[in-house]
């Protein structure tokens, strides 16, 4: 496996990241949580390093998942986790803040991203989806 620089940071991330969308059937298609770690420890086989994933795959399942595959060595691997949706994209009964790329929705995102992954950091965490609504200063600030 090759390595790349992500941007400027300095981190070094195999140059294929392993997308994890698929990992747990609660959308009634996707890899079970054994499938799912026969493909993670393929990637990792293979030296991969860069993890994608994000708050509403699979309605949570797939943070779940991703956290307990790199549970024994996290230092190892760059995670990198979406927010912007919904945590369940079928939930449209809820809040009117539970989407959208606002300082609320972010923290609230974040926080339970970290508990889903069961992790103290996330690598890289970034907006889904554009919401047409929240100014870019908001989001960078």
């Amino acid at each position: 496996m090759r390595y790349k620089l992500l941007g400027k940071s300095g981190l070094r991330v195999s140059e294929l990241s392993l997308g994890t969308m698929t990992f747990g059937e609660d959308w009634g298609w996707g890899a079970s949580v054994d499938e799912s770690r026969k493909i993670f420890d393929s990637y990792a086989e293979a030296g991969g390093n860069f993890i994608d994933t994000a708050n509403g795959y699979t309605d949570g399942s797939s943070e779940k998942i991703v956290g307990e595959l790199i549970a024994k060595e996290r230092e190892r691997f760059v995670v990198a986790t979406k927010y912007s949706f919904p945590l369940q994209m079928n939930n449209k009964k809820g809040d009117p803040n539970a989407s959208g790329n606002h300082r609320k929705n972010l923290i609230q995102s974040l926080e339970g991203s970290l508990k889903r992954l069961n992790t103290d950091y996330i690598d890289l965490f970034w907006l889904h989806a554009w919401d047409f609504t929240t100014p870019i200063e908001e989001v960078l600030r």
